[in-house]
Parts: structure tokens; sequence; C-alpha cells
């Protein structure tokens, strides 16, 4: 609480491999700073980020730099850590997320790109500004802005559900690079 969690994570790194090279960036990526990285210098991309111009952006510039990217696709809406799948972005389904990521990949002249996805349906968010009490008589606040007259409930995440697909992910890429 009150840290970066890139300054914490840099210290749990080093505190597991002292030799460890860790170089953070406390920034939100966006295409207009995606020159602040050079992807050339990386032996795999993980694209963990919520927005999808910046996720297209992650992808562009892996594949111009030749290096293998990842991609999380949805997490929000969803309860089942057991229905994730890891896939090439073409073979997707169910995932809104995935679908427009294949759209606008394919108008960009992108295809296979590995991703992890989840074929859960997602559940519908309560559409209500009142705390909401949950069966174990916790308390879930929606969070809703308003959208041309009609209420948008901001996708939720649970704890355990983008954690597993991070897990997942972290799978892959060591069974890529060590494979």
């Amino acid at each position: 609480i009150g840290r970066d969690k890139v300054d914490v994570m840099k210290e749990r790194i080093l505190s597991i491999n002292p030799n460890a090279d860790v170089v953070v960036h406390k920034c939100f990526y966006l295409p207009e700073n995606k020159d602040d990285f050079d992807f050339s210098k990386y032996t795999y991309i993980v694209d963990a980020v919520d927005t999808v111009t910046a996720k297209l952006t992650i992808i562009e510039e892996a594949k111009k730099a030749g290096v293998p990217v990842i991609s999380s696709m949805g997490t929000g809406n969803k309860l089942d850590p057991t229905a994730f799948e890891v896939a090439d972005i073409s073979k997707t389904s169910v995932c809104p997320l995935a679908k427009v990521m294949r759209r606008e990949l394919k108008k960009r002249g992108i295809s296979h790109v590995k991703v992890v996805y989840s074929k859960e349906d997602a559940r519908t968010p309560i559409e209500d500004d009142e705390p909401v009490p949950c069966e174990d008589s916790t308390t879930a606040l929606i969070e809703s802005m308003e959208s041309g007259g009609r209420k948008k409930i901001a996708p939720a995440s649970i704890a355990f559900v983008p954690s597993v697909a991070g897990l997942i992910i972290a799978g892959e890429v060591i069974k890529d690079i060590c494979g």
C-alpha cells in the first residue's frame, strides 16, 4: 500500500535472485510512449494490459522486433479459472475481447498471436450503485458510469481469475524459452 507495484515486484525478484537485471518502467503503456521500449532487447513479451489500443501496439511492436509475444484476453466478470485455454487468436471463441482483437489484428495484417482466453461466458454485473451483499456477507460495490443515458458497468475481476491467467502465461513463456 502506498508503493508502486513495479518497485515491489523488483524487490521480490531480487530477493529470489539478487543477480537478476530488473528494469522498471513506471508508466501506463500507450501507443504514444511505445518508443520508450526497445522490443528487440526482450526475450519474450507478455501483454497483460487492459486497453485494446495498447494491446495492439504491443503485439505490433513485438512482431516487428521478431520477439515472441503472448497476450491475455478478458478475465473480467469470470469466475471459473479452469476455463482458460492457450490458443492462437484465430482459434478463440466466446471472449468478446478476443473477437475485437481478431478483427483489429486482421486489419493490420497480423496473424498467429498466442493468447490465453476463457471460454466461460462473462457474468452480467448487477446494475446498481448500492453495495450488494454477497453470500459470504462481504460487500461488493460495482462501479458504474453514465454512458449515453444508460448505465455502463465496468468489468469486475475476482482476485483468483486474472492471477490464474498470469500463471498460465508464465508457464507458456517458460515452456517456449526452455522447450
